[in-house]
């Protein structure tokens, strides 16, 4: 009787974690990477261009004008008070030259973003064709899952989460998950760097806001950065001979979807930057974004 009642409930259990984990199969790999491989449709919708502005006359454009005014005014009593106070001040003929290249660029940002996003975009998909090219197969976030759950002897419908190999699953599948949250926050921290592109570009025009502008520079090129160590990261992953399945296989997967999680910290090592990671606190946050 006891052993019925014990069996019933690994069971149940089993069936509860291959229902969750079928559906993150089923549902998670498309949307990640989706998230992940960001190129310049992410500027492609109307509501967002609407908000950026397609022309100096409306949205972040036309308020980013307005302080363009209100830099010139500013340096213009600061230049005329500095006569009366012998303070130190640059030369206005290198913020006059700052200023137009600051101006140009930042009424074209829009243009420079897409051409930047793009490269990224174009890096990290020549590193997926070059292991396309090399194990005849598409590297991708789905591909990759199914593959293991082929080769590795993992099986969702016959999933026993009390064994090494679902336990193997489990971690994979919960690990996934967190990736996808993860880079569901990096996607939309993308979006707020480039709304904020204007006036970023802006600040590099005074030495007292240039900090600003390398901020924000270093911040959105290891955001997008990161993408390109996930593609290595994946090829590397495509690589292994997943035909036999020992648990060295296994665990050496397992260690691959880790550095995938870790990537940003990784990028933010060599490059610095915000991070993502979905745990981090706003008091943290703010201290990366300095």
């Amino acid at each position: 009787m006891e052993n019925n009642i014990t069996q019933t409930i690994i069971d149940t259990i089993n069936y509860i974690f291959e229902t969750l984990l079928s559906s993150i199969d089923n549902n998670l790999y498309d949307v990640l990477d989706k998230l992940t491989f960001i190129d310049s449709n992410i500027l492609h919708d109307k509501n967002f261009e609407s908000i950026f502005g397609t022309s100096t006359t409306n949205g972040i454009l036309l308020i980013a004008n307005s302080f363009l005014l209100a830099i010139i005014l500013y340096f213009s009593i600061r230049y005329l008070l500095s006569h009366f106070t012998y303070s130190q001040i640059e030369s206005p003929h290198s913020f006059i030259i700052k200023l137009i290249i600051c101006g140009l660029c930042m009424n074209c940002s829009y243009f420079l973003l897409e051409y930047f996003i793009n490269i990224i975009s174009y890096v990290s998909l020549a590193i997926c064709e070059i292991g396309e090219n090399l194990f005849n197969t598409s590297i991708s976030f789905s591909e990759l899952i199914n593959t293991i759950n082929q080769n590795i002897s993992i099986d969702t419908n016959s999933l026993n989460i009390f064994s090494l190999d679902g336990l193997i699953k489990g971690t994979l599948s919960i690990s996934l998950l967190n990736l996808v949250f993860t880079y569901s926050l990096r996607y939309i921290l993308v979006k707020l760097f480039v709304v904020i592109t204007p006036f970023a570009i802006l600040s590099a025009s005074l030495n007292q806001t240039s900090w600003f502008f390398k901020a924000w520079l270093r911040n959105l090129f290891s955001l997008l950065f990161i993408q390109i160590i996930v593609s290595i990261v994946l090829v590397i992953l495509f690589s292994m001979d997943y035909s036999s399945s020992n648990l060295f296989v296994k665990f050496i997967y397992v260690g691959g979807i880790y550095a995938l999680i870790k990537s940003n910290s990784l990028v933010r090592d060599f490059i610095g930057g915000v991070s993502t990671t979905v745990t981090q606190t706003v008091n943290n946050f703010s201290s990366n974004f300095k």
